[in-house]
């Protein structure tokens, strides 16, 4: 029997959003001129009002109340009647250094030997019912968003959109999992303020329908198919929202692990990633088992794959690493093998994480809005300034967990 299953996706304009931008950030300036900077910090927005805290061990000095303008004003926050305005809202830092009974457990003599930053869980996932290895939902939510952001700043079809937003998709499956059709679509925008409310609102859902939909349908040709004329549309479901931002709700680093990851398929293991440096596994072990969940798929270990990581604090290696096929494996073996196999070629000690994903390098930023997997692994080059005027330019590689170069590997260990 056919069955419904909806991800939901928020916009860089929404609260928690802005609070994720922010602290990474922070990471890639402390990286930038500090490469083994141990960082964890969060943020919160509310009504005109940034606070940062957190813990940081590095040898550089930052303007972190400039940082967080600067991401403020890229997003979009850029006018007073917006109640939180990049050069306006007030920003209060309390970050002070990192525990050395932390410490003590992260670094050792040996590099190679570098203690897990927390105990924990991690999940990767990977599916090929898309071209980029993830749910459909998520990555139709995704779409919605970041092309309703490109018609904000673009301000010629539509001129009336503000920064916050979100956007959820409700697919239709066959009883063999395979995607049939969308069957609801929710996007609220905030908007500008209009006269008259009904006729607001009639606008706002003809333009999105008109407007947005065939920018979608033309932009991801491969999910054109799914568009139908039986879509159920709530687009603005509440009615007004003038209201949004940290003006409407309060912001912080972290609430938005599920848009994050997977959008509810697969699993969490409950630890969010933005403001966190590489030597926290919540980030680091999750990019790595999303790496392992795409290349096992890749190579055609199965249709759909669930990695499962977990660490001892202050401990290098691994308490467990864990697949799970859903029934899908093409190889002849249990799930318990291709577990012992994966260990074998994938060294999932922390050190050997970030060599191998590159990750003490500033590449967060970009992981900020939009989901931190399925996205298109990319060489850019960067530039950060101190509060003294040094400024540095680094290329770097972003999205290295994104990247199918275990494939090869994957095949000849598993004899494909």
């Amino acid at each position: 029997m056919s069955y419904l299953f909806t991800s939901e996706s928020v916009s860089e304009g929404h609260p928690d959003k802005i609070a994720d931008q922010i602290s990474d950030a922070l990471i890639d300036n402390f990286l930038a001129f500090d490469s083994e900077s141990k960082v964890a910090c969060e943020t919160l927005v509310t009504t005109g009002q940034v606070i940062l805290a957190g813990e940081v061990k590095s040898k550089t000095y930052l303007d972190v109340q400039q940082i967080a303008r600067d991401v403020i004003k890229k997003i979009g926050y850029t006018k007073s009647e917006y109640m939180f305005e990049a050069n306006s809202c007030g920003i209060l830092s309390a970050i002070h250094e990192q525990s050395q009974d932390i410490n003590q457990g992260v670094d050792r003599t040996t590099k190679e030997e570098q203690g897990a930053g927390d105990q924990g869980m991690m999940f990767g996932y990977a599916t090929n019912e898309t071209e980029n290895y993830m749910p459909l939902a998520l990555d139709l939510s995704h779409a919605l968003l970041i092309e309703l952001a490109n018609l904000r700043r673009e301000n010629s079809e539509i001129t009336y959109l503000r920064p916050d937003a979100k956007s959820q998709v409700t697919l239709e499956y066959s009883d063999d999992n395979k995607p049939q059709r969308i069957d609801a679509i929710v996007i609220s925008t905030q908007h500008d303020d209009f006269d008259e409310e009904s006729a607001m609102l009639s606008k706002i859902k003809s333009d999105l329908i008109s407007i947005l939909i065939p920018r979608i349908k033309a932009k991801y040709p491969q999910y054109a198919h799914l568009f139908n004329d039986q879509i159920t549309y709530h687009i603005n479901p509440t009615g007004k929202f003038v209201i949004g931002g940290p003006h409407g709700d309060t912001g912080l680093t972290g609430r938005k692990i599920i848009v994050d990851t997977y959008g509810g398929k697969g699993a969490h293991g409950g630890g969010a990633f933005s403001g966190k440096d590489p030597s926290k596994v919540d980030r680091s072990a999750a990019y790595a088992t999303r790496h392992i969940a795409k290349n096992l798929v890749a190579a055609g270990i199965a249709d759909e794959i669930l990695v499962q990581v977990s660490y001892a604090i202050g401990v290098a290696k691994p308490t467990s690493i864990n697949v799970v096929t859903y029934g899908t494996s093409k190889v002849n073996l249990t799930d318990g093998e291709i577990s012992k196999k994966v260990e074998t070629i994938f060294d999932m000690r922390p050190y050997f994480i970030e060599q191998r994903l590159k990750l003490r390098n500033p590449i967060y930023s970009e992981t900020a809005a939009y989901g931190h997997m399925g996205r298109t692994p990319e060489t850019v080059t960067k530039t950060f300034k101190t509060p003294n005027g040094e400024e540095r330019a680094v290329t770097v590689e972003l999205f290295t967990w994104e990247k199918l170069d275990f494939v090869d590997k994957v095949k000849a260990a598993f004899g494909l």
